[in-house]
């Protein structure tokens, strides 16, 4: 009977084996934070639907669509950076920018904002900042050297 099975032989000398070390290596590279994606992603969550859970749907109504676009982008650019982080810790200067239109949005979207509004607000954006920060300052530790 003949032995079909193959034997287990060294991979390097795989002619593909560079391109497939490489392609693994930029795939994990951009995973230094892992731990930021979901928080972004509950941040951007609880921003979207804050003033349902704060009730000021009838005291700002134009804060209504606003906090719901701006938690929506906030949740969109977490999905992006845990599909493609490599691509998209480049717009995590674009995440820093909403949460500091998040802190002055109160004054400037709302109408006489009570306090309730101006802190959820406030510490939405102050967290979407640091976040942002954190995002932003690990794309340019982990970004090629040329």
């Amino acid at each position: 009977m003949a032995n079909v099975s193959h034997r287990r032989g060294d991979i390097t000398s795989h002619p593909d084996a560079p391109e497939m070390r490489a392609r693994y290596d930029r795939m994990i590279g951009g995973r230094d934070v892992v731990l930021v994606d979901g928080p972004v992603f509950l941040l951007g969550l609880y921003c979207a639907v804050s003033p349902w859970i704060l009730h000021y749907t009838t005291s700002q109504p134009a804060l209504v669509p606003h906090n719901l676009i701006v938690g929506i982008a906030i949740g969109l650019l977490a999905l992006g950076f845990t599909a493609a982080p490599s691509r998209m810790y480049g717009l995590s200067g674009a995440m820093c920018a909403l949460g500091v239109w998040m802190i002055v949005s109160p004054w400037i979207v709302g109408t006489n904002p009570d306090a309730g509004v101006i802190w959820n607000n406030i510490i939405i954006g102050a967290l979407t900042l640091v976040l942002g920060i954190m995002c932003a300052g690990t794309a340019s530790r982990s970004a090629p050297r040329t």
